[in-house]
């Protein structure tokens, strides 16, 4: 009998250690190196940081500026009435390069006029403490009541690449003469790119459902993560002119001419998967329903949570071995606690 007790207990013990797709320690294990940058944001939704000065935008039309522990928020003067419909608001934002010198950045926010509502990307400059609508860039990117994409970011090329949704109308993402459901790629000034796949268009790559976050490897490739349909959310490997499915197939189904993703959760898992960073051959992506930031190793094809418990997770952005990550409780779909949202950091070298 006590042979049997003992087989029985390490069956057990074998079976409670496996994972079937990420591998998950304790939160208080993961969050343990985590520290709290700021607080008491509102609806965060994109981190920039300037030396040692952070710029996040609040989705309600807010700057936040972090300096030295101390929060101050900025005022946003847009042409347009920034729209309240979920999702929407004052979303991606970049710094332009030589920011320091020219106090100049872009950003993306949905709006409604009397034609109706939409999404656009601006210049702002920063003036007197506060960021004023400069440039037009780009208009009439597609809006509805969900999906809205939003992310901006100043690729290794020196071009503006955008994530636009397919603004809850699924086949405009197919269709290439439609700005929605892509990933975009602009000039600084707001022109077509010559090199871009397809003539006359921002277009740079078609076929998304609701992409959120981009970034570029040390050696250039780009990544880009999407949110799927319920669950079959994606980390996709993004090529000029490419065709990423959405909505012929999602997740792990295939079809000639369309490209399947690198990491995907899958028909039983929902990861939300929203700002996403590279870092030693691993991604790093903020999850909102998975309410963590998971990594994503592109040499073993593994992923796992470094951190969770701390709710939905918004943007991620890493520096040097820091990462800095913000949750997104108050966006009302979460349960926030007090003081939140927040702003925070971790060192990557500490979770190797």
């Amino acid at each position: 009998m006590k042979h049997f007790t003992f087989i029985f207990v390490m069956v057990i013990v074998v079976i409670t250690g496996c994972s079937d797709n990420v591998q998950q320690n304790s939160g208080e294990e993961e969050n343990k190196d985590v520290e709290v940058v700021a607080e008491n944001l509102e609806v965060p939704w994109s981190i920039e940081k300037s030396q040692d000065t952070f710029y996040l935008t609040e989705r309600p039309g807010n700057i936040v500026k972090i300096e030295n522990g101390e929060v101050e928020r900025q005022s946003v003067e847009l042409n347009k009435e920034i729209a309240t419909a979920s999702e929407s608001g004052l979303l991606g934002f970049v710094l332009d390069p030589d920011f320091s010198e020219t106090n100049l950045a872009y950003a993306y926010y949905t709006y409604e006029d009397s034609t109706g509502q939409f999404n656009r990307i601006v210049t702002l400059r920063l003036q007197d403490n506060a960021w004023i609508e400069e440039d037009l860039l780009l208009d009439k990117i597609p809006s509805g009541s969900y999906h809205h994409g939003g992310r901006l970011k100043i690729g290794p090329d020196g071009k503006l690449y955008a994530t636009a949704g397919d603004a809850s109308q699924e086949d405009i993402a197919q269709d290439q003469e439609s700005l929605g459901g892509k990933i975009l790629r602009l000039n600084l000034d707001g022109n077509v790119p010559s090199d871009n796949p397809f003539s006359n268009s921002y277009v740079y790559s078609y076929g998304h459902r609701n992409p959120q976050g981009m970034t570029w490897s040390s050696s250039g490739t780009f990544y880009a993560s999407e949110h799927g349909n319920n669950a079959n959310d994606e980390v996709n490997l993004i090529e000029k002119g490419n065709n990423y499915g959405w909505p012929m197939i999602e997740g792990h189904q295939e079809q000639e001419g369309m490209v399947s993703p690198l990491f995907t959760s899958g028909t039983d898992t929902t990861w939300a998967p929203s700002g996403i960073d590279f870092y030693q051959q691993k991604l790093y992506v903020g999850a909102l329903r998975g309410e963590a930031v998971l990594e994503f190793d592109l040499e073993t094809e593994e992923h796992r949570q470094v951190v969770s418990g701390l709710g939905r997770i918004r943007d991620v952005l890493i520096e040097g071995d820091s990462l800095y990550f913000i949750s997104n409780k108050t966006d009302g779909r979460g349960s926030p606690d007090e003081n939140d949202d927040k702003l925070y950091r971790m060192s990557l070298s500490e979770t190797d």
